[in-house]
């Protein structure tokens, strides 16, 4: 079982300010350099705080980067999408998938600090990041089985599809398709593995007269 994180002191809104610019600070560092070439005091640095400010929120180095692992299992998988809940329809979920090839195309193939990239750096020697990371991802697939349980409730899904299956089908695709992107320097993975996990999805839809037949 997974210890949870103690629960952060209550802050001002001035000390959750500044906390939340140290853990930005932190986020945009580990995008550029990875997590190995990043130290607090770059972190220190960059944020333009005091050392005692720094340790004042994260006491280590650690500390500091099980914030970012928290930051960002909270955010969504692919930036600037609506979060994974509103994903409750073939045409939402085939949205989310061109977003996050485009999102790839943008940025260049890399320079994010993702859960995907924290996994990559941290999961083999440390364990308790490797469980916070794993977390994290479960946490993402339960927002899709959601999403794909709105889908089965409205009779748009058949009752046989293991919806288990097809959420951990969807970010497996996701987080395999994104890492081959971007080490090949292009979209073409990432566009297969997305197409092949949501035709596995619609080999499940039900007929329905109202909705407009799947391409």
């Amino acid at each position: 079982m997974v210890t949870a994180p103690p629960e952060p002191r209550k802050l001002t809104r001035k000390g959750q300010a500044t906390r939340d610019r140290i853990l930005q600070t932190a986020v945009d560092l580990i995008a550029a350099r990875g997590v190995a070439g990043t130290s607090t005091e770059d972190v220190r640095k960059a944020a333009g705080i005091s050392g005692s400010q720094l340790y004042h929120y994260f006491d280590s180095k650690q500390a500091l980067i099980r914030a970012v692992i928290a930051r960002q299992a909270d955010a969504v998988p692919i930036p600037g999408r609506p979060m994974m809940g509103a994903l409750d329809s073939l045409e939402a979920l085939r949205a989310w998938a061109d977003a996050g090839i485009e999102r790839q195309e943008t940025i260049g193939f890399g320079g994010e600090c993702t859960l995907g990239t924290l996994a990559g750096e941290l999961s083999a020697g440390d364990e308790a990041s490797r469980e916070q990371i794993g977390q994290g991802f479960l946490r993402w697939q339960e927002l899709l089985h959601t999403g794909l349980q709105a889908m089965q409730d409205r009779g748009e899904l058949s009752p046989d599809a293991d919806l288990d299956e097809l959420a951990l089908a969807l970010l497996t695709a996701l987080q395999g398709g994104t890492l081959l992107t971007q080490t090949l320097r292009n979209t073409k993975a990432l566009r297969a593995a997305m197409n092949a996990a949501l035709s596995y999805i619609a080999s499940y839809s039900t007929p329905n007269p109202d909705r407009p037949p799947t391409t």
